[in-house]
């Protein structure tokens, strides 16, 4: 049962809003107003807004109460981060959960809470303390949209899928989350068991790829910052990737500005990682929770991993990430979603026209 106090709150600001609207005359909405560049008319939602469906929990955003009730029912809780005007988000809503399918199993094992990254109500977090959506969003380092964080029942992070995911692999996550499979698989080795895809069944070769042996610990003291581009052999995503964004020409201006070591994530082919030690690529993508491919994983001059693209992207977004890494813009302005948003005007305003699904 919620406490009292705050149904009386909402019953207080209903009748505070009724008797606020009931002192303007009834001509008020026709007088002409002064309108912003950024404001809505009565009859308008936000640019860019998209319809959630409607057995999204309305929460009050109580998340320990939200993992009780869900837990009550023998569900799990899933956040979905998002922000109006995000082509990902969309495209999660209507091809992932457009599909009857999709949508009746997660309404079925999930209480699935929307968290607007940019939003202002009030939170109480998983550690019981008062927030706000925005504040929460930064405290959970969510860097894009969408991330789907599920939750177990004790509060935990039982997996983060960071970005749009194609809809037999959401599906696949589903699956894992609601069997409870964290505790006895990792999310990567029951990608690989369950999910078929049709590909070249080849791992691609590219020029700007560095060359074995791999001596991590010393190749991030170079002036350029690393990227580690994990793939696997069965991947269409990797296909993708090959045939269309590293062939582009605004991408290969960005490589320019690093060092690139491509591995197979299940490979036992041998490199010395970061601390110096003697590994194979297989175990280091395990030891740091690599679980999609193909995955970016971005290193600073102290091998510290700054940034990862570990999911769906299309090209203005992976140059975006590259130019925001190579810039040292991340160090300034930890908010990816601010930078691009900014990178994406300054190009618009010389002309180039940005395509985020291009």
């Amino acid at each position: 049962m919620r406490p009292c106090n705050r149904n009386v709150r909402d019953w207080m600001l209903f009748f505070l809003l009724l008797s606020s609207l009931a002192t303007y005359p009834l001509s008020y909405a026709a007088e002409p107003q002064t309108q912003q560049p950024d404001s809505l008319q009565s009859d308008m939602v936000n640019p860019g807004y998209h319809d959630k469906p409607s057995w999204f929990k309305e929460s009050f955003l109580d998340l320990r109460e939200d993992i009780q009730e869900a837990t009550a029912k023998n569900k799990r809780v899933m956040l979905y981060f998002y922000q109006d005007g995000c082509p990902y988000c969309a495209k999660l809503l209507q091809d992932n959960l457009g599909q009857k399918k999709l949508a009746d199993k997660a309404q079925k094992y999930f209480d699935v809470i929307a968290i607007n990254m940019w939003g202002d109500k009030e939170v109480t977090d998983l550690q019981g303390s008062q927030t706000t959506e925005k504040k929460f969003t930064e405290k959970m380092k969510v860097m894009y949209t969408p991330t789907l964080v599920f939750l177990t029942e004790q509060g935990n992070v039982a997996l983060r899928v960071n970005g749009y995911y194609a809809p037999n692999k959401f599906e696949t996550a589903l699956d894992y989350v609601h069997g409870k499979n964290e505790s006895k698989l990792s999310f990567r080795n029951y990608v690989q068991k369950f999910i078929k895809q049709s590909s070249t069944g080849k791992l691609h070769q590219q020029p700007f790829f560095l060359q074995p042996p791999y001596n991590l610990k010393e190749l991030v003291r170079s002036s350029k910052p690393l990227i580690i581009l994990f793939e696997q052999q069965e991947c269409h995503s990797c296909d993708e990737l090959h045939s269309d964004v590293l062939k582009r020409k605004e991408t290969l201006e960005q490589i320019k500005r690093f060092n690139i070591v491509r591995l197979d994530m299940w490979s036992n082919e041998k490199l010395i990682d970061m601390q110096g030690k003697t590994t194979t690529a297989r175990l280091w993508a395990k030891k740091i929770d690599v679980n999609y491919s193909p995955s970016f994983v971005f290193f600073d001059n102290k091998g510290k991993d700054i940034f990862r693209v570990d999911a769906y992207l299309k090209s203005f977004h992976i140059q975006s990430v590259m130019d925001y890494i190579a810039s040292g813009a991340y160090v300034k302005q930890p908010n990816f979603q601010r930078y691009i948003s900014e990178r994406a005007d300054k190009l618009e305003a010389q002309g180039i026209h940005v395509d985020l699904m291009d």
